[in-house]
């Protein structure tokens, strides 16, 4: 599965170089990732908390052969929060996973989207990524007073959308708004965690 995705990315790339200008592309890259490492509410340690989780989740899906063979499950962490999405065989293999992982140290909850069904194609991973970036770019449409579109992650999943981060109730609402309207999208699932009104004013 890694490989088609990386071959999707390629793809992707090459589809967002049609869309936009050479320099218009870079901007908004370079923008998405500066800003998300400098706007970032969670604090630093669990920034790299997360990043740890990720690595050992990582690694029991890469050491265990039984669920390379009947899954492609895709790991995604914010908060302390661990997201599964993907498809596999049997919910078996499934659940065998989500447990492992909710045992990993630090670990606060495991949301498992993991559909039944076949592999995905490389169309459908190419078709996921693309939307990934559409609703990037749709949340700079949020027009709210001191919002950064980068502080929400986005994970898209055969045409399923996820959304994880530490958002008011405003600009959750304002966010999903703005997301359900994103052709090639399915469904919108909220994984937010909610801060307090206030708290925009002061981060």
């Amino acid at each position: 599965m890694q490989g088609k995705t990386l071959l999707a990315r390629n793809i992707l790339i090459g589809l967002l170089a049609l869309g936009l200008s050479g320099c218009a592309a870079v901007v908004v890259g370079g923008a998405a990732t500066g800003a998300s490492v400098a706007h970032d509410r969670r604090t630093a340690e669990t920034v790299l908390e997360d990043n740890t989780i990720y690595l050992k989740a990582n690694d029991l899906r890469n050491n265990d052969a039984d669920l390379r063979q009947k899954a492609s499950i895709d790991i995604d962490v914010f908060n302390h929060q661990v997201l599964l999405t993907g498809q596999a065989q049997n919910r078996e293999v499934i659940e065998r996973f989500r447990q492992r992982v909710a045992a990993i140290d630090g670990v606060r909850a495991v949301f498992d989207e993991v559909t039944l069904g076949a592999e995905p194609t490389i169309s459908d991973a190419t078709s996921d990524s693309y939307l990934t970036s559409r609703v990037k770019i749709a949340l700079f449409n949020v027009k709210i007073d001191g919002f950064d579109p980068t502080r929400v992650m986005v994970v898209s999943s055969l045409g399923s959308v996820y959304l994880m981060g530490l958002l008011t109730p405003t600009e959750a609402n304002a966010v999903v708004e703005e997301v359900r309207f994103v052709s090639g999208g399915k469904r919108v699932v909220k994984l937010f965690e909610y801060l307090n009104e206030s708290h925009k004013r002061n981060h």
